[in-house]
């Protein structure tokens, strides 16, 4: 692992959030503080802090920017509403992103630096192999580091 990345398993972070389907309603909750502030998550199925698949649903408003990070396993993502900016790198560059909408998917291969940005309200499905983490590929990116000092 490269110096000033910062991991993180959700599984703690999740576990106070019991957003799985009843009845054909989600439960949404906020996303675990590793996600910039804003997003919301629901859990589809299975336990993204265990180490089976996994399936949730991310909400994001306008505008919001997941800064370049990477996880373990691969990630794959369906749009369910909204538009979804993505792109791979370690930097955030808006000259080199593609643009995915309701029902397109995107794989996202383990260890691929990538960012994100939802334009208008979006909504976004991610299934997986738990447990799911985290690492942003710039220490200072993490929200939890401005939040650590306060």
């Amino acid at each position: 692992m490269r110096h000033g990345m910062a991991v993180v398993a959700l599984a703690a972070l999740l576990a106070p959030i019991s957003a799985h389907a009843q009845g054909g309603e989600l439960k949404w909750g906020p996303a675990p503080p590793v996600f910039p502030a804003g997003a919301k998550i629901a859990v589809l199925q299975g336990d993204p802090g265990g180490s089976g698949l996994f399936t949730v649903r991310l909400a994001f408003p306008d505008g919001y920017v997941i800064p370049p990070h990477f996880h373990p396993t691969d990630e794959l993502v369906t749009v369910i509403s909204g538009t979804f900016i993505y792109g791979m790198g370690d930097a955030v560059d808006r000259t080199k992103t593609n643009t995915a909408t309701a029902g397109q998917f995107i794989p996202v291969g383990a260890n691929m630096h990538h960012f994100a940005i939802a334009k208008g309200a979006t909504v976004v499905q991610v299934h997986a192999m738990g447990p799911f983490a985290l690492t942003y590929v710039n220490a200072k990116d993490d929200p939890r580091a401005a939040t650590a000092g306060r």
